[in-house]
């Protein structure tokens, strides 16, 4: 690779970074999240607490509830149910 290129895809990644933690940050303060080290945002969302087991960050399906995904699909296909019963 040439000189350049690299100059080019290390200046993509980081606005790239840059970005994610203007967007992150942005999250945060509206929330009212205090950010001590917003660098740290770049991979990690703002509103994430990190602990897997967390009832409002984790999947639904730990706690025994539908996914959005499978709320939608069976909300359709019951739509669809009765469209068809009503012909």
């Amino acid at each position: 690779m040439s000189h350049t290129e690299d100059k080019i895809k290390n200046s993509t990644r980081r606005h790239r970074d840059d970005s994610a933690i203007k967007k992150q940050l942005k999250i945060a303060k509206t929330m009212g999240v205090p950010v001590d080290e917003p660098h740290k945002l770049a991979k990690h969302h703002a509103m994430d607490c990190g602990r897997p087991n967390c009832p409002l960050c984790s999947s639904p399906r730990k706690r025994g509830e539908l996914t959005i995904q499978e709320k939608r699909f069976y909300q359709e296909m019951k739509d669809e149910y009765f469209k068809q019963d009503n012909h």
